[in-house]
């Protein structure tokens, strides 16, 4: 009888340990992602993600004067623009794809005064 207590106490207690690893691993996970240029592409895509980005969502923070306008670079202003896009769409994996030229990090990119924007 001994036995079976010991087996019921194993199974019970990989079943809790389990449950618990998932909710650890969910709340990492759940902690942000954010769109981002991909730093290989040209000035010329990353342009063009800045004016589609723009003409869908408000781009002011990346406007001198705005919170994420230095460094004024086309790959800092197409970062935090196809940010502001993905996070208003909804942060569906395609709404970073911009051609391919965007990428998916967990690693929040924000940077001295400029906040990148996560929706939750």
């Amino acid at each position: 009888m001994p036995k079976a207590h010991i087996s019921i106490f194993l199974i019970i207690s990989v079943y809790l340990s389990s449950e618990n690893f998932t909710r650890v691993n969910s709340q990492v996970h759940s902690q942000g992602n954010w769109c981002i240029a991909n730093h290989v592409m040209d000035n010329e895509r990353l342009q063009k993600n800045i004016d589609f980005a723009c003409s869908k969502i408000d781009c002011r923070i990346i406007m001198e004067g705005g919170s994420c306008y230095d460094p004024n670079t086309p790959l800092n202003h197409a970062s935090v623009a196809m940010n502001l896009y993905y996070q208003a769409q909804g942060r569906h994996q395609r709404d970073c794809y911009f051609e391919g030229s965007g990428l998916i990090t967990v690693i929040d990119p924000s940077y001295a005064c400029c906040k990148y924007q996560y929706l939750k």
